[in-house]
């Protein structure tokens, strides 16, 4: 018990930038606070107490902002970060190392008994906002962006977003890996953002480009209408614009 307590906290140095010490996380994390009071309920419905299993299940949410059904099976290294709104349903189930961000729901999309809210594989991420629903199966993995609504099985290590969810495509065009490469440079790559979005930066400087291929036909259209008229004009090599090295080392 202790030892899976003590990677329920160390998960969140992990996976959190602002997590400081142990103290600070047990006594100020929400997602923290809501997976051990989940582990009590948890225990307390696998011995049949389950009036009582609710009502700490209810204290929890309470207290955290987060809904657990006390029935459901969570692995280990779980990670809830913010957590305001997350609800997951009594059929779910979750495997290791996971992480969930806040508005997340695993629902159902049934009244009827048996399984009717999704599966959680190892190593899944989902966005804030998103809503995970029915049976379904995450499979190792998969992440899944802010706001999508997922309502199929996810492939292992995919990526799903939008509403209903779709796969981001995994093949990425020369142009699509130019700009992956450039939101790197920049330092910033938007989490759960579609594939169609525009990146501003990568827009300036791919306009500045065809601007200076422009300049170029015309200084070259002048070179020779000066070599017509008998002038010279120094021979200058000029380096190639087509695609700019984003992968040169960074210096101050």
């Amino acid at each position: 018990m202790w030892h899976q307590i003590k990677e329920d906290v160390q998960c969140v140095f992990d996976r959190d930038p602002a997590a400081r010490n142990v103290f600070e996380i047990i006594t100020t994390s929400p997602g923290v606070q809501a997976v051990q009071w989940h582990r009590l309920s948890h225990w307390l419905w696998l011995h049949n107490l389950k009036w009582l299993a609710r009502f700490s299940s209810t204290i929890s949410r309470w207290l955290t902002g987060i809904e657990i059904h006390p029935a459901v099976k969570i692995g280990r290294r779980f990670f809830i970060d913010h957590g305001m709104g997350v609800v997951i349903g009594e059929t779910a189930e979750i495997g290791d190392d996971c992480t969930l961000y806040h508005g997340v729901t695993l629902g159902g999309t049934s009244w009827k008994e048996g399984k009717r809210h999704p599966t959680l594989e190892n190593n899944v991420v989902v966005g804030a906002g998103a809503k995970v629903l029915g049976p379904i199966c995450v499979h190792e993995g998969a992440r899944i962006g802010s706001n999508a609504v997922v309502v199929k099985d996810v492939v292992a290590g995919e990526t799903v977003i939008g509403v209903p969810g779709r796969v981001v495509k995994t093949t990425l065009s020369e142009d699509e890996k130019q700009q992956q490469k450039l939101a790197q440079l920049v330092g910033f790559d938007a989490y759960g953002t579609s594939s169609e979005t525009l990146d501003p930066v990568a827009t300036a400087i791919h306009g500045l480009i065809e601007h200076i291929h422009a300049l170029d036909k015309r200084v070259e259209t002048m070179a020779e209408t000066i070599h017509q008229l008998g002038g010279e004009i120094p021979d200058v090599s000029m380096p190639e614009l087509d695609h700019c090295d984003l992968e040169s080392d960074q210096t101050d």
